[in-house]
C-alpha cells in the first residue's frame, strides 16, 4: 500500500510539471515582427528634412517601438529559440524548435528563422503551413495566402498545435535540473539518517526543511505528509523558473500566463478533492448560522472556491511580468539614450540601475515561490482540517 501511495505522488509530481506544455503551445498572442516596420521605415526615410518637426515626432516614435519590440521579444513565447536579433538586419540568432500539429494526421517540422519571422510557407504531408501573428495556420499553396472576413479576422484553419515553444523547452530544462538536484538529495538519505548532503544537495537540503517546517506543518498539520510532494514541487518549478528568467537564456515561463493557470488549477483540484465533509458543510450549509444568512452565504463561498486560485494565477503572472517588462526597459532606455545623446556612460548607468533591479528579482523570485505555496498549503490546510462545532 505505501509503494502505490508512493507511485500515484509520483505520478502526480510528473504530470504537475508536464501539464502546461500543451497549453502553452497555444497561449503567443503577441505580434512578431513584420513587413509593418520595414513600411514605417521607408516611410520616415522619404520624409522631407525640411520638416524638423516630423523628423522628431519619427524618431520618438521609432525609440518608443524599440523599447516595446525590445520588452516583447523578452516575454513572448516563441516556436523558435531566439536570444537575441538584430533590428537593421532583421536577424534573429538562436536556435529551431521541433512544430508538432495534429492536422489529418501528425505533422512535425522544425521551425526556422525564415518560417516564424520571415513568412516563409512549409509544406508537409502535401499542406502547407504558415506563421503569422505568434500563431500558425493553413494556406492553400506555397503563396502563403491569409484571408480575412468583414470583420479583418483571419478565417484560415488553425491546426492543433503541441508544438516546443520556448516556454515548453524552459520547463523541460527545469524538470530535468530539479530531478539531477533531487535525485542527488535522495541518495543522500539512502546513506542513512545521519549523512550530510554533498554540492548541489546541501542546498536543496535547507529549503526542503523551511518548506516543511514554515508552511505544511503550521497550515496542513498533521496531514501534511500527504501534500509534501505537490508543495516541494510548485515551490522548486516557481522558484527555480523565476531564476532562469534572469539568466540570458531570456526565458519568461512564470510570466506565461498558460503556466500559472495551470499551477492554480493543481491547488484548486487538490483543495477540493482532498476537502472533508466539514469544508463543504462551510461552504453550502454553515452550522451554527441563521437560515437566512446560510442562503445568502452559500453563493458568496462557492464563488470564493474559484477566487482563491484566480488571485494566486494574477499574482504570479502579474509580479513576473512587471519586474521583466522594468529590467528590459531600462536596458532597452539605455541604448536609445546613448545612440541620441551620444554619451557612452548611458550604458553604464542603465545597466547599474538594471543590475540592482536583478538582484531585486531574485528576492521576488523567491518571495513569489514563497507566497504561491504558502497561499497553496493555507488553502489545502483550511480544506483537510477537522472543525470543532461544540
Amino acid at each position: 500500500m505505501v509503494t502505490i501511495k508512493k507511485s500515484l505522488h509520483l505520478l502526480a509530481a510528473v504530470l504537475f510539471a508536464l501539464s502546461p506544455m500543451a497549453s502553452i503551445a497555444n497561449n503567443d498572442t503577441i505580434q512578431q515582427e513584420n513587413t509593418v516596420h520595414v513600411e514605417e521605415t521607408a516611410t520616415a526615410v522619404e520624409t522631407t528634412e525640411t520638416v524638423d518637426s516630423h523628423s522628431e515626432e519619427n524618431a520618438e516614435k521609432s525609440n518608443d517601438q524599440f523599447v516595446k519590440e525590445f520588452i516583447d521579444h523578452h516575454l513572448m513565447d516563441d516556436h523558435y529559440y531566439s536570444f537575441f536579433g538584430d533590428r537593421e538586419l532583421h536577424r534573429h540568432y538562436g536556435f529551431a524548435l521541433p512544430i508538432i500539429l495534429l492536422d489529418n494526421g501528425v505533422k512535425v517540422f522544425m521551425s526556422s528563422e525564415d518560417f516564424v519571422y520571415n513568412g516563409k510557407v512549409v509544406e508537409n504531408g502535401g499542406q502547407y503551413y504558415k506563421y503569422y501573428h505568434g500563431k500558425i495556420y493553413e494556406v492553400n499553396g506555397p503563396e502563403g495566402t491569409i484571408e480575412y472576413n468583414e470583420d479583418h479576422k483571419v478565417i484560415n484553419k488553425m491546426p492543433m498545435d503541441f508544438s516546443i515553444t520556448k516556454n515548453v523547452a524552459g520547463l523541460l530544462l527545469a524538470s530535468v535540473l530539479l530531478f539531477l538536484g533531487f535525485t542527488a538529495l535522495a541518495k543522500t538519505y539512502k546513506n542513512g539518517p545521519n549523512a550530510l548532503p554533498k554540492g548541489i544537495a546541501r542546498g536543496l537540503e535547507p529549503l526542503v526543511i523551511y518548506v516543511r517546517d514554515e508552511m505544511a506543518k503550521p497550515n496542513i498539520g498533521a496531514k501534511y505528509k500527504q501534500f509534501m510532494p505537490y508543495l516541494l514541487s510548485v515551490f522548486f518549478l516557481i522558484f527555480l523558473l523565476n531564476l532562469l528568467g534572469l539568466t540570458p537564456l531570456g526565458l519568461n515561463v512564470t510570466g506565461n500566463i498558460s503556466v500559472t493557470v495551470c499551477l492554480a488549477m493543481f491547488t484548486f483540484l487538490y483543495t477540493n478533492i482532498k476537502g472533508n465533509k466539514d469544508y463543504w458543510k462551510h461552504i453550502f450549509w454553515m452550522p451554527g448560522v441563521p437560515v437566512p444568512m446560510k442562503i445568502v452565504l452559500a453563493p458568496i463561498e462557492i464563488l470564493g472556491m474559484f477566487t482563491k486560485p484566480f488571485s494566486l494565477l494574477i499574482r504570479l503572472f502579474a509580479n513576473i511580468t512587471a519586474g521583466h517588462s522594468v529590467v528590459m526597459g531600462l536596458i532597452a532606455v539605455g541604448f536609445i539614450m546613448q545612440e541620441a545623446l551620444s554619451t557612452p556612460g548611458a550604458v553604464g548607468i542603465s545597466f547599474a540601475l538594471s543590475l540592482f533591479l536583478t538582484f531585486l528579482e531574485i528576492l521576488i523570485a523567491f518571495l513569489q515561490a514563497f507566497i504561491f505555496t504558502m497561499l497553496s498549503s493555507l488553502f489545502i490546510g483550511s480544506a483537510v482540517q477537522e472543525h470543532d462545532h461544540h
